[in-house]
């Protein structure tokens, strides 16, 4: 499919570290242009602004308030760094004003906030991408395709988890202005689902063909910040060691001068979410980031003809795995079922320049050759508001102690019937080989 925009003119909006560091790979993007930065606080504006013209040369507007970016009629794009509350307000007025849109992830804090989503583009025909990288890594494209290959048969069960030690992130949040402060000390419930439930599913093809039907969660009780307050408040992530400087954080030496004592966190340590899917399937996702844990993502695929677990790197497939009822390494099926796109990234670029081992650098330029082609983006507007929907339909579950509650269908009926996706080397939906040379 040819271009029909041969370079993207963006705004981007949100410019905490995330922004920045994002900012950072656009400007390396010669098929991106940078025309607006948008923050909050002055600071990161200006920032920005001299990041880049060091690195294009060229000066760049920049603002405090996301409508002037919205404003402009020189935009083919906006992309949203900022806090999880106002990511839906500015993709709305985006969409609004013709603008695609690129939203970093986080939970939803009502079901009326992703059916204003899902509104907004039904009424204008403007995309709107999520930007879930966790679809884009290694392992979870190379699962996609041996899912579409039928290696595990017909599926059934799969898990995955967010489970990542932030006490500094959240417990530091109020000193390094960060959003998953005000979250974790007032919300209880999955409070951070896509990463989790973004390849998961696209694995069982909700949105179509199937959808989520219910969900249930439970949460334990919150210990895991009360003890950091109590017995540590330091800073082992280096990024909110750098952050505790620029914003001037001060923590005090001694309990006794410290506010946060005896405070503890609303969100449960371990919250523990099922749902049902229209197929039959059953997905179960963890939110575990406020106790002592190395990393794990948790992530399970099990079918009719065999399992992977990632923690373990093993994989088990039946009349296929050399011993009956034996785990094997996983490692030579992951060889075997690479994705195209990890083919072709891995030869072409190096994956030390981009974020998070390069998955960042390609949900990125999924929107941009979406934006480019003017179609349809890998991760649309439904997938965004299901996934986003998990969070306040567990804050409802957790509080009614664990009660089923139902999903909405945010496709309206059309994940029965819905149309082909987008052919492009980012599908999420199939493996498109014609996209690709080899």
């Amino acid at each position: 499919m040819e271009y029909k925009k041969e370079k993207v003119r963006m705004g981007v909006i949100g410019l905490g570290h995330r922004g920045y560091e994002e900012l950072k790979m656009l400007l390396d993007m010669p098929d991106v242009e940078i025309k607006a930065v948008c923050d909050v606080l002055d600071f990161r504006v200006e920032k920005a602004r001299e990041l880049v013209k060091s690195v294009t040369g060229n000066e760049v507007e920049g603002y405090l308030d996301y409508k002037k970016v919205i404003e402009r009629d020189d935009l083919d794009a906006v992309a949203i760094f900022t806090s999880w509350n106002a990511h839906v307000n500015i993709a709305v007025d985006a969409m609004k004003a013709g603008i695609y849109v690129a939203m970093e992830v986080g939970g939803a804090h009502s079901i009326e906030e992703c059916w204003r989503l899902v509104r907004t583009y039904e009424e204008t025909g403007v995309p709107c991408m999520m930007l879930e990288n966790a679809n884009y890594s290694k392992q979870n494209l190379a699962l996609l395709r041996m899912v579409k290959e039928g290696l595990f048969g017909e599926l059934i069960y799969c898990t995955g988890g967010y489970q990542h030690d932030l006490r500094d992130e959240i417990g530091l949040g109020r000193e390094i202005h960060h959003y998953r402060y005000a979250n974790f000390m007032n919300r209880n419930g999955e409070l951070y689902p896509t990463h989790e439930i973004g390849p998961i599913a696209k694995l069982l093809n909700i949105n179509r063909g199937n959808r989520f039907l219910t969900l249930s969660s439970v949460a334990t009780k919150a210990r895991g910040l009360g003890e950091y307050y109590k017995n540590s408040r330091k800073a082992y992530n280096s990024w909110v060691q750098e952050s505790l400087k620029e914003y001037k954080g001060e923590l005090p030496e001694n309990n006794e001068n410290y506010d946060m004592i005896g405070k503890q966190a609303a969100c449960g340590d371990v919250v523990t979410t099922t749902i049902k899917c229209a197929g039959g399937e059953v997905i179960c996702i963890i939110h575990d980031c406020t106790l002592p844990r190395p990393r794990l993502s948790n992530m399970r695929v099990q079918g009719t003809k065999g399992i992977f677990m990632a923690d373990a790197k093993s994989i088990y497939i039946e009349g296929v795995s050399p011993e009956f009822d034996k785990w094997e390494p996983a490692g030579p099926y992951f060889e075997k079922y690479n994705h195209p796109l990890w083919e072709e990234y891995s030869e072409n670029k190096d994956n030390t320049l981009h974020g998070h081992g390069g998955i960042d650098y390609l949900v990125d330029r999924a929107f941009i050759e979406a934006v480019k082609k003017q179609t349809q983006t890998p991760i649309d507007v439904y997938d965004a508001a299901a996934w986003m929907a998990i969070t306040c339909l567990s804050e409802y579950s957790v509080a009614l102690g664990g009660t089923p509650v139902p999903f909405p269908d945010f496709t309206n009926g059309k994940w029965l019937n819905r149309e082909p996706s987008v052919p492009s080397k980012y599908n999420l939906d199939r493996i498109c080989w014609e996209c690709f040379d080899k």
